[in-house]
């Protein structure tokens, strides 16, 4: 599926659970705000949802550099307004987060805190330490920048949060849109067609 700014992974998942009356997973959520590939599992091929999981998955965003928010994207509120870096410091700075790095996950997140989801925790205005992830950003490459406005391609690790690196750099993704997940491209996406297991498998 291509999912549009707005609705929920978890909203398309139901759709197509009540289109098809199969059992359905996800093999990545997709935040509200984002666009871009998902891929829905039904019936009995969610037993292979941790394998597409694990695949590489690529980004296309536009991070605002003019200032931090308390979710990483535009859904948040302001809280660190400033001067956006010059094109120099900022390529110093896309240089130190490539590879394996280090990066902070999001408040606004599914990662359970305690037993509970983080985002739960957010929304009640309740303040934690979120946990530090390794992460792997195999390419980062700055498509533009215009405006305090960065235009970063992605390819990026399971368990990857471009917000998180839009807040190592000092700012929010204003949108994100996913590409590609292993050997699986956006540009494919067909809501009419459903794939048989074979190819699927014969994808991977």
């Amino acid at each position: 599926m291509d999912k549009p700014a707005g609705p929920s992974s978890f909203a398309i998942v139901r759709d197509l659970r009540a289109r098809t009356g199969a059992r359905a997973g996800h093999a990545g959520t997709l935040d509200p705000f984002a666009t871009g590939l998902l891929l829905v599992l039904l019936g009995r091929f969610t037993k292979e949802q941790n394998r597409l999981m694990g695949l590489e998955k690529r980004y296309l965003t536009n991070i605002d550099l003019t200032g931090t928010t308390t979710t990483g994207d535009p859904e948040g509120e302001a809280v660190e307004p400033h001067d956006p870096p010059s094109l120099d410091e900022l390529e110093q700075a896309l240089a130190g987060l490539r590879g394996e790095v280090e990066l902070t996950i999001p408040a606004a997140s599914a990662v359970k805190i305690g037993g509970e989801r983080a985002y739960r925790l957010h929304r009640r205005g309740e303040k934690v330490d979120m946990p530090v992830r390794r992460s792997t950003v195999h390419s980062l490459e700055l498509l533009g920048y215009e405006d305090g406005v960065a235009t970063l391609d992605l390819l990026v690790g399971s368990g990857t949060y471009v917000r998180s690196i839009a807040t190592e750099l000092g700012g929010h993704c204003a949108t994100l849109r996913r590409t590609e997940i292993g050997p699986f491209r956006v540009d494919d996406a067909d809501p009419t067609r459903i794939l048989t297991p074979d190819e699927v498998l014969a994808a991977l």
